[in-house]
């Protein structure tokens, strides 16, 4: 591909070389391979049921554990609302209503922001006059603001938006000594909305709780943008005549997630928040997931430092990564290819019953070099006709990840070495009308961790209560019904 002077200037610009995006432009010419299903991970095999025999010991060394480690609750805050009022939109356009549009105003006096909300509405507002002031610059806009943005929930004497609601759990698992340390990630066009909030709650937090909070924030890396391409094939470029790239998706937040330095990272997405009175189980299994975390990576140091001194025990250590860390290996390795899988990043991820539900979850996967592993799989990364597995899941990903991003000697793992650069997809978008190819990087919880180990945990439903659409608002763990 032939690049003019400017189109270099901007490259450069982004952060980004020739060679980087001439390797995205031969991706979207080859496109990217689906992965290879070799069954999905069950009770049976890959998940772990944690029976209550083990509930205290693990809490017991998480709790001895946050007294002398840094803990962080790394929270992926930029996504827009856009789809959750997605069938809004459509009732607009179309002035037909649909079950959502329906649902939502009906009950409109129930969600947390109708406070907010009527002050914008006529006298004898229509459905449409609703809908209108809830979504659009005509009253509150949340269409076009981040989750992160929109009141969730109704308290007797105020209301929160997830923000709040994310510093407030994060007290309940995430202290570390007398610090609570929590990360957003954000676009960076909504920054100064972050810092208002932050501003006003975070001391009131400190004070409830007698701790030191450490909020911080981090933007999208312009160097993980990837190019668009036209249907033809060409680059796809402005109405200016410049280049058009666009963000590289959530895998691109590895790259954040990369400069923290943490003995432990909680992954929790911004709309899985419930109100207070619902958070017990989630409370209860962040402190289990992150005690065997603990005790599974003490583990792991113990058997590398065998290796290093010489007093190894070959089956001890097979017999682990095999039963511990989700890969199954055919055949005996050497010492050292032993010691290369166990000394990786290691996450723990919750897992729920499969309900249903839009999404990808846990498969044993074999990867282009014949090893097979356990694996988050979002559902574009499986052929057309193999989409059937899905249902036949035993389980979901709800994104709920404990990690440990050091190794044995306490040094910081390099992230990015750990990703599975074919785990990407090709999408289309439109930009003016027109159609384009748009290119999304291994997402952050599938082919951006495809190299760590992987331990996957049966967790409760109820610590998975997602906002997807509007009225997801309207069911109990959003309304302040206790289970």
């Amino acid at each position: 591909m032939t690049f003019s002077d400017q189109d270099i200037k901007q490259i450069k610009s982004h952060g980004l070389s020739l060679d980087v995006v001439n390797r995205q432009i031969e991706k979207f010419e080859t496109g990217f391979p689906f992965v290879s299903i070799v069954k999905p991970a069950s009770a049976a095999d890959g998940v772990k049921q944690i029976t209550s025999d083990f509930f205290q010991k693990y809490t017991d060394i998480y709790e001895k554990y946050q007294q002398s480690h840094n803990i962080v609750k790394f929270v992926p805050a930029s996504g827009a609302a856009t789809r959750m009022f997605k069938e809004l939109f459509d009732f607009m356009r179309s002035n037909r209503p649909n079950k959502t549009s329906l649902e939502t105003t009906m009950n409109i006096t129930k969600f947390a922001f109708w406070d907010d909300l009527k002050p914008y509405l006529p006298r004898n507002a229509t459905d449409m006059n609703i809908v209108d002031c809830l979504v659009t610059e005509s009253g509150l806009n949340y269409g076009n603001m981040p989750k992160a943005l929109i009141k969730f929930h109704r308290y007797p004497d105020h209301t929160r938006t997830p923000i709040e609601e994310h510093i407030d759990e994060a007290f309940q698992y995430a202290k570390s000594g007398d610090n609570v340390n929590v990360h957003f990630t954000i676009s960076p066009e909504h920054r100064q909305d972050f810092e208002t909030i932050l501003k006003k709650i975070v001391p009131q937090y400190e004070s409830k709780y007698g701790v030191k909070y450490n909020v911080s924030m981090s933007e999208q890396k312009s160097s993980t943008d990837t190019i668009a391409m036209g249907v033809d094939n060409e680059v796809f470029r402005n109405e200016d005549g410049t280049l058009l790239f666009r963000p590289g998706g959530h895998g691109a937040l590895i790259e954040n997630l990369n400069d923290m330095d943490a003995d432990i990272i909680f992954i929790k997405n911004i709309d899985n928040i419930a109100i207070e009175s619902w958070r017990a189980d989630t409370v209860k299994y962040k402190r289990v997931l992150a005690g065997l975390m603990i005790d599974i990576q003490n583990q792991i140091f113990n058997l590398i430092k065998s290796i290093d001194s010489g007093n190894a025990d070959i089956k001890t250590i097979h017999d682990f990564i095999v039963n511990n860390l989700g890969i199954k290996i055919e055949g005996q390795l050497s010492t050292a290819e032993y010691r290369d899988i166990l000394n990786r990043p290691l996450r723990v991820c919750g897992v729920v019953k499969n309900t249903g539900a839009p999404g990808g979850g846990p498969f044993w996967v074999r990867a282009q070099n014949g090893v097979v592993s356990l694996q988050i799989v979002e559902t574009n990364q499986i052929a057309p006709e193999s989409a059937y597995i899905i249902s036949q899941s035993e389980y979901f990903n709800p994104v709920d990840l404990v990690c440990g991003i050091k190794d044995y000697t306490g040094k910081k793992f390099d992230l990015t070495k750990y990703v599975d650069e074919d785990t990407g997809f090709i999408s289309e978008k439109y930009k003016n009308g027109l159609i384009l190819r748009a290119m999304e990087l291994p997402g952050l919880w599938n082919g951006a961790m495809a190299k760590w180990n992987t331990v996957l945990v049966d967790v409760p439903i109820s610590t998975f209560t997602p906002v997807k659409i509007v009225t997801d608002l309207l069911l109990p763990p959003h309304q302040g019904k206790i289970i």
